[in-house]
């Protein structure tokens, strides 16, 4: 799958520190120790409607944990998947009388242009669901030989099932106790009450072809993935057991993390899947939870074909911890619009303050859990005074660029 159009990221001066991120298996911030090529893999869209600003936070947060490596001189071997097969999806095409494949490539495309305006790097290898089942075709099949996995006891429909204790190490990204699992597995995706399953909370690996529903034919039967399995195949494939960090929002932190760490350690039988587990946090509108249930999306082509400046978009999702619920209203809009405008008189004048105790406190505050309030609140203390240095306004231009992917 074709990923989107990058830019280059200015070289800034001065000395780099190493990135310290929370880490949800730990419940602590943590260094992160990657060798000379970080590896990094976020979970994707499932395209059945556009990007709103929750999933643009999400992106935008492991964005900066890339630029940071990126300062730090690693190279970044950055996988995101999307998931273009899925009940979601196959639902929307259904309700709107469209086809789901066209509907999964329409927004597919939107969410890269967003990705685009908003100026996250992209990753290096781009990959779907449909291109990989056959890479889950084989991890599955492995998983039965193994053991760790079981046809549900089910005549017309005998589902593959992931047995969840396979791995000896259920729960350890989550820390969620079995009430909580529960809940949440019931809640996002799961199938609980499903007969023939051994445990309620056993995740589907694959599931057999069902009339009207797309499926593939395999050494499994003819049937399509299951969700958590596509990520674990996709991420050992291309960046191998103990990846530097997983990431993605905190709705993802049980079940998918859960059981995608669990699926990738019952294929190897090593432990962890990832150093880190990074998750962002989620983004309301006016004070309410944003969800498509209550119709109080906010998308960014809506802002985009509003004519409002990306950057701005990007400044007011940065103008909060990415580990803290925050809610998205006009007067942060207004005041990211604004505090551009400061800034961006501040870096076109010919003259200001030292740049390099600015850049030093941009990467204090990123290196410490991406505090990008105290950044920002650091940039609007620079774009408030005035010096003499010639060279200052290109250099914080640059290392805004880089540090904070907000072009000036």
């Amino acid at each position: 799958m074709q990923t989107w159009q990058s830019h280059p990221v200015p070289r800034v001066s001065g000395t780099p520190k190493p990135l310290r991120l929370h880490d949800t298996a730990s419940a602590e911030i943590r260094l992160t120790t990657p060798g000379p090529t970080a590896t990094m893999y976020v979970c994707g869209i499932t395209p059945y409607d556009a990007t709103h600003l929750g999933h643009a936070a999400t992106y935008l947060a492991f964005d900066l944990v890339h630029r940071v490596w990126l300062d730090n001189g690693h190279q970044v071997h950055y996988v995101q998947n999307v998931t273009d097969i899925d009940d979601p999806l196959l639902e929307r095409a259904e309700r709107d009388q469209d086809d789901w494949v066209v509907l999964g490539m329409r927004e597919t495309a939107l969410f890269r242009e967003d990705m685009t305006a908003l100026r996250v790097l992209p990753p290096r290898e781009y990959v779907g669901a449909v291109e990989s089942i056959p890479e889950v075709v084989e991890a599955v099949a492995k998983l039965l030989a193994n053991g760790a996995a079981y046809h549900a006891d089910d005549p017309e429909y005998p589902d593959i099932y992931f047995d969840h204790k396979a791995s000896g190490h259920f729960g350890s990204e989550s820390r969620y106790d079995e009430a909580t699992m529960a809940k949440f597995f019931a809640e996002r995706g799961g199938d609980p009450d499903r007969v023939g399953k051994r445990h309620p909370l056993d995740a589907l690996l694959w599931r057999v072809a069902r009339p009207g529903e797309p499926s593939w034919d395999s050494e499994l039967g003819a049937g399509r993935p299951g969700w958590h399995i596509e990520c674990s195949a996709i991420a050992l494939n291309r960046l191998g057991m103990g990846i530097d960090l997983q990431g993605g929002g905190s709705d993802l932190i049980f079940p998918h993390h859960e059981f995608s760490a669990a699926h990738a350690e019952a294929l190897t039988g090593r432990h962890p899947f990832a150093h880190h587990y990074g998750h962002s946090a989620m983004i309301g509108l006016d004070g309410e939870k944003m969800s498509k249930s209550k119709g109080n999306l906010v998308f960014v082509s809506r802002l985009r074909a509003d004519n409002v400046d990306p950057m701005a978009v990007r400044l007011g999702l940065l103008s909060g911890h990415y580990r803290t619920d925050r809610t998205w209203t006009q007067s942060v809009l207004d005041e990211a619009l604004a505090r551009i405008g400061r800034w961006r008189a501040a870096v076109d004048s010919p003259t200001g303050p030292a740049a390099a105790p600015l850049i030093a406190e941009l990467r204090d505050h990123l290196s410490n859990d991406l505090d990008t309030p105290k950044a920002i609140a650091a940039i609007d203390a620079w774009a408030a005074q005035t010096g003499t240095d010639v060279t200052a306004p290109g250099e914080a231009k640059a290392a805004i660029d880089a540090l904070l992917g907000i072009a000036l």
